[in-house]
């Protein structure tokens, strides 16, 4: 915890930490969201992109509240208003998703679950990445976004891929997954090795997953089973290295 305080007392952005610490306890010991690609404050000025400030997407000055509901509103709930139940991110502007399929896939789904889709609330493209249910108190509405941009690849003007298309900028198609998600791995199903006798799989090590940090949400393979958003130390946010993951779950 020690050498985590250090590095943000060099990001001058302490204060922040230390609130989003207290409001969101998991932060502390999962790593830090702080500095990563995740992080939204302060991004126009960490990586030197200062043409568009306060006009691709608002800063609402917490790392925290673009997924997580505010602590001020601690006791609100999101769902009513249109956002997934528990977060502070509305459901993805789309009902469709095309999910991986295949004739041995252990316990299809449909429609991916909340926990995913606040993952795809961003990443398919669909949504504005500052559109959240409630903004914190001291944010304040005349600094908001002029554009709301897209993590889309689409030469739109409400898309990011207006400028990150490689050309102008870095390309901003890893990042945008998209609807189709057939050729991604399958999320939202019930983990194989829980519920069903296949021998090519691992029984997880508890009911919420592996020792390594590799994770089960209510028995069911998410985005968030791999991926690690509050952990900047592995390449592409992996709970656990590239060559090691996979063989976590599937007995090779």
């Amino acid at each position: 915890m020690s050498s985590t305080v250090t590095a943000i007392q060099r990001s001058g952005r302490i204060f922040v930490v230390m609130a989003c610490l207290a409001a969101f306890p998991l932060l502390a010991w999962a790593g830090t969201i702080l500095g990563t690609k995740h992080d939204f404050t302060g991004l126009n000025d960490r990586v030197g992109v200062v043409a568009m400030p306060g006009l691709a997407f608002s800063d609402y000055g917490s790392p925290c509240v673009y997924c997580h509901i505010p602590p001020e509103r601690n006791n609100a709930d999101s769902a009513p208003l249109g956002g997934i139940p528990g977060w502070n991110r509305f459901i993805p502007a789309t009902t469709r998703y095309d999910l991986y399929d295949s004739r041995t896939l252990d316990n299809k789904v449909r429609t991916p679950s909340p926990i995913s889709l606040l993952c795809l609330s961003c990443h398919d493209g669909t949504m504005a990445v500052d559109m959240t249910v409630f903004r914190p108190n001291t944010f304040r509405s005349s600094e908001d976004a002029a554009l709301h941009l897209r993590i889309n690849g689409a030469d739109s003007l409400m898309n990011c891929g207006k400028c990150h298309n490689g050309e102008a900028a870095h390309s901003i198609e890893i990042k945008h997954i998209g609807t189709d998600l057939q050729n991604d791995h399958p999320i939202s199903m019930t983990y194989a090795g829980l519920t069903h006798k296949d021998p090519d799989f691992w029984p997880p090590d508890s009911t919420y997953g592996f020792d390594n940090g590799v994770k089960l949400y209510d028995g069911r393979v998410e985005c968030a089973t791999c991926h690690n958003v509050h952990n900047p130390d592995i390449k592409i946010l992996l709970r656990e290295t590239a060559d090691r993951l996979c063989e976590t779950c599937h007995i090779k």
